[in-house]
């Protein structure tokens, strides 16, 4: 930037265009963009050529004037490209050009018809390009180019000028342009030069050139100045090229929209987000209309500067102008928006995006991801990870993360494991976030051990740990109840600063569960001593270290410290109440200071034995505030869900000796507890304590009924049903599904059509899950009409079914041969806008399979792909047996090898189905091949039913040697054979004859009593010895039956 120290850095022009272009710009304080001042004042100037103005000419066409010349060679190259583009039937043709006839015969010597350039143009551009491979200095371009001295005219000068690549030939060729009569300096040619020099870097040649450009009096223009700017801008000279630009905008100069994208590119790329706004409002103001990249770049840099006002703003203003914004650009305002919590805007732009046909990118589905956690949003954040499959979103780390996350929220720790596993698969397994994400789904399952085998691959990895990871550590081993490994977890967290309030609670909830007290007042010290910042669940565990060893005295003056040092307010409620409730007074408690977390712990410095009457006391107490019975229930409540029953069982029975009114919630969890525990009639007694009518009793049949169904007294949960009836009260819809779900599972199916059928003559009012448990009973007892009728009810009734009901709407029509209605069924929830699963489709094509529709079940498999629905181990088997049943080989290898490839592992049932296959196709050798490779391969051993099926198949070829093969192959594998195999081999030795082989066969079978019971064993062996001629054997064998009273069947003897 030195060298262009010149007047066009350090002038004022003049302002001839002011209403056009405003300025000086109203910027920011925060710009870098530093307007030079000026000292001296130039003569008036315009965009020219630079030369002295000539007088007007009587022909001003001819000759043209350097002015028009870049119009000139934009014009012609359009018109060039046109013919190119145009050959044909309807090429544009060249008008006829009125040439003088001295024009006419350098046009023909030129050889220009038909070429862009002339021979001699062409020439000069080939000897000036040869020079590349020279060093420098080793050539004289006045030497080289002597035989076209007077044979270029300026135009063709520029030309060659223009057509070089290397910018030291540039140079010299420029340096011997400017010796010819024809050169006159023209700003087009200055920026030929700074183009070039631009390309390759050279920025102080261009300054110099510029400067150079000033000197010989030719104003530069847009393109000039824009040539420049991009120069700085693609070698990063960015303090340079802001300097330069204000000195373009003091001349009142007006910029392309290309340049200011180059500009704007650059500075974000560095991260100048704060410049690329500042130029971004100067363009707006000089009235240059921003096109679709320039609104991209402002948008993104907007947002990562924290305007996001502006930036919507300025999103709305892109799109009304018919620009339609790309994937970036909504991943931006999607990203603040998310950070925001705005998750409606989040989402109102996701929607727009996919209007627009825009495919999401992985950073896009991420940050929405993250919006449906924080959020807990968890089914749509699944919808949008099948949403991600069906579009092929790549998956990367963040957003696997977030699902195993989410999974582990939802309980579907399986999922999460799979997921998991996936990432390792594919090598995506590399930021400790995904470890600890994992170890903390395990922890959540209660499976401590699974959780320290995750953090421990962390470390094997030699991934560092985070204070979070040690965290994590150490819930670990806290609920493992390892106090030595917990404790050095603790130590090593607290070498990177003293935990925190969360560590320190995890540590004493160890200790006190252990019994360890003396360790929880030492760590309690050293938690003063580090004045950790103490949250209501820490102060609550010290508190109870305090209460439980019976020192209120410590309590007390620890509270009194917390408060001198700030760390609680005096004021506090829980503060107030513990207080309170040490000295026995709470006259003084206000209605909204009844805190339960107090009263919880004043009762458990009380719940000892001998101090029961401080219990009932400090009990009777809390009862006389205004909310203390609610806050009485509730501390019934924290019992249970920290796993205390015999403090929530003493609290209840407490309660209810004192006549106390219980809450709903507190009965629930106490009838729930006598379930877990199989205390039926403390469950009773607990319904029982409901004060008034049914309307509240409602809400607990629902518990009573699964008490009953946990305790296997389904007969007493039907009989309580009929008690509550006879009295008139409304047990309610979800009682009545449990209660009917209960009575199928244990087979009381009468029962259970008997609820059924006096819910629909009461007309009760069911929900879709009632419904579905209805039709499910009555499908597991067979009753296929009825479940149909319930069905038709339920829509009568204008309840929504679900996929469920579709599901097993499905089975029942399937069941009762009636492919075209469950073929209906899928068809309705499609059109009622139910999302199909797997297993909808799996059902269909299993009863469309059985019924030997192949094609049809085929077309339902592809289909269920095509909607993005992806096969399981499960319809991959389904499948596969429907083609084996119809002995296409061809196709279940197929469908086998296609089942591999989309990493669904096949299991014993899919090489079942695969050998039947090969088996009905006659392809015995790759049977027996399929059934050699289930072990190797897979690692799953072949059973008895693998075998038969090849048994069976050559036993009905009637191969004497290779049917004893094959069962001699079963025995070498380790197997015993089963009654199935003994009967195929029985059956083959009859059908051909083999008598003494049946016979021995028999005996062998006799020996291991693998014969008793089986009737078609027995029947064989009678007409094996008839046949063999031992006829007391064969009377032996009847008699035996007939004592066992198995009947005797009749077999087709050969012969």
């Amino acid at each position: 930037m030195e060298g262009l120290k010149s007047s066009f850095l350090n002038t004022t022009p003049l302002n001839c265009q002011s209403s056009k272009y405003p300025y000086p710009l109203q910027l920011s304080s925060s710009s870098t963009i530093n307007i030079i001042s000026c000292s001296v004042s130039p003569d008036p100037w315009s965009l020219s050529d630079g030369n002295k103005p000539k007088p007007k000419s009587k022909h001003p066409k001819n000759p043209l004037s350097d002015d028009n010349a870049r119009r000139i060679i934009k014009a012609k190259a359009l018109y060039l490209s046109a013919l190119r583009r145009n050959q044909g039937s309807q090429a544009l043709t060249p008008r006829w050009i009125k040439r003088s006839p001295e024009q006419m015969i350098q046009y023909l010597e030129d050889d220009r018809n038909g070429h862009l350039y002339g021979r001699h143009v062409v020439a000069a551009i080939q000897r000036v390009r040869s020079l590349s491979g020279l060093p420098d200095g080793s050539y004289d371009m006045r030497k080289v180019m002597a035989s076209f001295v007077t044979k270029l005219t300026f135009r063709e000068m520029c030309t060659v000028l223009k057509e070089q690549r290397n910018w030291r030939q540039a140079r010299d060729f420029f340096a011997w342009m400017k010796l010819q009569f024809s050169y006159r300096p023209s700003v087009i040619v200055y920026t030929l030069m700074l183009r070039t020099y631009g390309q390759t870097g050279k920025i102080k040649l261009a300054e110099e050139t510029f400067l150079e450009m000033l000197e010989a009096g030719c104003e530069p223009d847009e393109v000039a100045c824009g040539t420049m700017l991009c120069a700085y801008a693609k070698w990063g000279r960015h303090k340079a090229m802001l300097s330069f630009y204000s000195a373009v905008q003091q001349r009142g100069i007006m910029l392309s929209v290309s340049v200011y994208n180059f500009m704007l590119s650059s500075l974000q790329k560095k991260s100048f987000h704060q410049n690329v706004i500042e130029i971004w409002r100067h363009m707006v103001v000089s009235g240059v209309v921003p096109n679709h990249f320039t609104y991209t770049v402002v948008i993104s840099s907007l947002v990562k500067s924290g305007l996001t006002d502006e930036a919507f703003k300025t999103f709305e203003e892109m799109k009304s102008m018919g620009l339609v914004p790309e994937e970036v650009t909504y991943n931006h305002l999607i990203t603040v928006s998310c950070k925001k919590g705005i998750q409606d805007e989040a989402i109102k732009l996701y929607q727009e995006m996919r209007e627009q046909r825009i495919v999401p990118s992985n950073f896009t589905c991420a940050s929405l991801l993250s919006l449906y956690y924080r959020n807990g949003n968890y089914s749509q954040a699944l919808s949008l990870f099948s949403e991600m499959e069906r579009y092929k979103v790549v998956v990367d780390q963040v957003i696997y993360g977030l699902l195993i996350r989410i999974y582990g929220k939802l309980g579907l720790y399986e999922d999460a494991m799979a997921t998991f596993e996936e990432i390792d698969r594919l090598g995506l397994l590399s930021d400790d976030k995904t470890y600890i994400s994992m170890a903390q789904v395990h922890l959540s399952a209660g499976n401590c051990e699974k959780a320290l085998d995750v953090m421990k691959e962390m470390k094997s990895k030699s991934l560092s740990f985070s204070r979070y990871a040690y965290n994590v550590l150490l819930r670990c081993y806290v609920m493992k109840e390892d106090t030595q490994a917990a404790e050095l977890t603790f130590q090593a967290l607290s070498e990177t600063g003293f935990p925190d309030c969360s560590s320190c609670t995890d540590l004493l909830t160890l200790y006190m569960k252990l019994e360890l007290t003396e360790k929880a007042k030492e760590l309690i010290i050293q938690i003063r001593e580090n004045k950790v910042k103490f949250d209501k669940v820490l102060l609550k565990m010290v508190m109870k270290v305090y209460c439980k060893e019976n020192m209120s005295s410590d309590a007390e003056r620890t509270i009194h410290e917390l408060s001198r040092n700030g760390l609680f307010e005096e004021d506090d409620n829980f503060i107030q109440t513990i207080l309170m409730g040490i000295h026995g007074d709470f006259t003084r408690l206000k209605e909204a200071a009844a805190d339960p977390l107090a009263f919880e712990l004043l009762i458990t410095l009380h719940m000892a034995p001998e101090t029961a009457n401080k219990m009932e006391k400090t009990l009777k107490l809390l009862l006389n505030t205004s909310n203390g019975l609610l806050v009485a229930n509730q501390l019934v409540v924290n019992f249970m869900k920290e796993g205390l029953t015999s403090r929530a069982e003493s609290l209840f029975d407490l309660l209810l000796k004192l006549g106390c009114k219980l809450e709903i919630s507190t009965l629930s969890s106490m009838i729930y507890l006598y379930g877990k525990q199989n205390h039926v009639e403390l469950a009773k007694k607990a319904f029982e304590a409901v004060a008034d009518g049914s309307s509240e009793q409602k809400q607990l049949y629902s518990c009573m009924i699964d008490v009953f169904a946990k305790s296997d007294k389904v007969d007493e949960a039907y009989m309580f049903y009929i008690e509550e009836d006879k009295k008139g009260h409304d047990v309610g819809a979800v009682a009545i599904s449990m209660l009917v779900y209960a009575l199928s599972n244990h087979g009381k199916h009468r029962d259970a059509g008997n609820v059924i059928k006096n819910c629909f003559y009461k007309n009760m009012e069911l929900d879709t899950v009632a419904y579905n448990s209805f039709i499910k009973a009555m499908l597991d007892a067979g009753r296929l009409n009825f479940a149909v009728n319930i069905y038709e009810r339920m829509l009568t009734n204008g309840v929504a079914p679900s996929i469920q009901t579709f599901n097993t709407m499905i089975t029942v029509h399937g069941r009762n041969r009636n492919l075209d209605k469950a073929i209906e069924m899928l068809n309705t929830a499609r059109i009622k806008g139910v999302a199909l699963d797997e297993k909808a489709y799996t059902n269909l094509i299993f009863y469309v399979g059985k019924a030997g529709k192949i094609d049809e079940a085929s077309i339902l498999f592809n289909q269920m792909q095509e909607e993005g629905i992806k096969p399981g181990q499960v319809s991959y088997n389904i499948m596969m047996n429907a083609y084996a049943n119809k002995g296409l080989h061809k196709e279940a290898a197929q469908l086998f090898n296609e089942m591999q490839r989309n990493s669904s592992p096949p299991d014993s049932y899919t090489y079942l189905a695969l050998i039947r296959a090969y088996a009905a196709g006659e392809k015995y050798k790759e049977a027996e091949e399929a059934i050699s490779s289930m072990k190797k391969q897979e690692g799953i051993p072949p059973t008895c039913a693998h075998y038969n099926i090849l048994l069976s198949a050559y036993a009905k070829t009637g191969l004497l040697e290779e049917t004893e093969r094959v069962y001699e192959l079963l025995i070498g594998a380790g197997l015993t054979p089963d009654v199935g195999c003994y009967q195929t081999m029985l059956r083959f030795y009859l059908d051909y004859g083999h008598v003494e082989k049946g016979v021995s066969l028999f005996e062998r079978i006799s020996a291991r009593g693998g014969a008793k019971s089986d009737r078609f064993i027995m029947s064989a062996a009678v007409y094996l010895y008839r046949a063999a001629g031992l006829v007391m054997k064969a009377e032996g064998v009847l008699s035996c039956m007939n004592s066992l009273g198995i009947p005797f069947l009749k077999i087709r003897v050969a012969g």
